[in-house]
């Protein structure tokens, strides 16, 4: 039994340590060779999130992931491709988590009202505490 679950195991660990066995994308580490889109890459890398690191973007950050998007994005920057269009195709793809700029749509527009709606009912509740307070006092 303790060899079959041994042998198991090896062969659901084999996809994980290949992973990490795969030779970094080229333009991972390596910088574009114009300034401008080397600065605009940049600009763009350091709004977007690392999906592995927590809080971290993807300019900072040492994951493998986050060197494959780096990748994606100096490669689409030397074809031409605006950092929106970019942006918009990485939140296509690995959702708005990726990006520290959330977006105001129809299922996250409630993120945005909760805060407000959290001070109008405290301004209400305290309002009515002093009133009463007030009133007792006098």
């Amino acid at each position: 039994m303790r060899i079959f679950l041994a042998l198991l195991a090896l062969v659901f660990a084999a996809p994980l340590c290949a992973q990490d066995l795969l030779p970094p994308a080229p333009y991972a580490y390596r910088q574009l060779d114009d300034p401008a889109q080397e600065a605009k890459a940049q600009a763009l890398m350091e709004t977007l999130r690392c999906l592995k690191c927590q809080s971290q973007s993807i300019a900072d950050s040492d994951a493998p992931m986050a060197g494959d998007m780096r990748n994606q994005v100096r490669t689409r920057i030397a074809a031409g491709e605006e950092p929106e269009a970019i942006r918009q195709w990485l939140i296509e793809r690995y959702g708005d988590y990726v990006t520290y700029t959330p977006q105001l749509r129809p299922l996250t527009w409630p993120l945005f009202a909760a805060p407000l709606v959290f001070l109008v009912l405290a301004a209400v509740l305290l309002r009515r505490r002093f009133r009463r307070s007030r009133s007792s006092a006098t």
